[in-house]
């Protein structure tokens, strides 16, 4: 299947802002995240679009429970993108969509849960409990700028998927030197935004002192001046290694880190941590 004869109605976006709006997390799980939301919030589509119990329905659905997380406040900008290309390539967006999501996925995640997550509530917060501590029943008028927004911000997030929809059409149409440098871009830059995780997040250093006679070497001075960074860089490397071997889950590999963390550190060679 190339091309999908099914169109995406009123409807359909409807259904699926629903589901976004009050079951996408409802799936989340350490090993895959929001995938099992993610495609939850498309089934009835896809079935409209491949057919009830196709190979294309099977391989799509496959596609959309890999690893996705991203910010519940964006996320249906990417099912925007995705719906379009699937609806006007079929299977054979298979690739494409794939690199949206995992391109996009990660720069939508901190914007927005650092302006609709944290700043927002904090500032209609502020004003409302600032009002109400004085004992001014204005204090009631903040909360409800408070619940005022939230309504806002879901609006936003109901009207972006068809705007998303509609911009991907058109990505797809008529500007598909634009479609595959956005595809290339976002893949180039989900990578670069798992290089800087790796390095900002993941805290690994050597701990262990050596000694050439009476000197003490600082181990970990010394892998600073080769590649800083070095140790994170490679614990990452070894879990992706260790992902691909039979049998191996991301919850068990997440118990190996723990006990493995907590026995280095134990003895004292290295110290384990999240964070700057």
């Amino acid at each position: 299947m190339m091309k999908s004869n099914y169109r995406l109605t009123k409807e359909d976006f409807n259904q699926i802002n629903k589901r976004s709006l009050f079951t996408y997390q409802l799936g989340w799980n350490y090993e895959r995240m929001q995938a099992s939301g993610y495609l939850y919030m498309l089934l009835p589509q896809l079935r409209k679009m491949y057919g009830d119990g196709t190979p294309e329905l099977q391989e799509m659905m496959r596609l959309h429970t890999q690893f996705f997380n991203t910010s519940p406040f964006f996320h249906t900008i990417i099912a925007g993108f995705d719906l379009a290309l699937e609806e006007e390539q079929g299977i054979a967006a298979k690739d494409a969509v794939n690199g949206i999501k995992t391109g996009l996925m990660g720069p939508f995640a901190p914007l927005g849960d650092s302006i609709f997550g944290s700043l927002v509530p904090a500032i209609m917060g502020t004003i409302a409990a600032s009002m109400a501590a004085g004992g001014n029943i204005v204090g009631v008028v903040g909360i409800a700028l408070w619940v005022g927004a939230a309504v806002v911000y879901d609006i936003f997030r109901w009207k972006q998927l068809e705007f998303a929809y509609k911009e991907g059409v058109k990505l797809v149409t008529t500007m598909r030197d634009t479609l595959n440098a956005l595809v290339d871009a976002a893949s180039v830059l989900g990578v670069f935004m798992m290089g800087a995780l790796i390095a900002t997040m993941i805290n690994v250093e050597v701990t262990a002192p050596f000694h050439v006679g009476e000197k003490m070497i600082d181990v970990q001075d010394l892998l600073n001046l080769i590649f800083p960074r070095l140790l994170p860089a490679i614990i990452t490397g070894a879990i992706f290694w260790l992902l691909g071997r039979k049998g191996m889950t991301s919850t068990k590999a997440i118990l190996l880190i723990i006990v493995a963390a907590l026995a280095m550190s134990a003895f004292g060679y290295f110290v384990f941590g999240m964070g700057v």
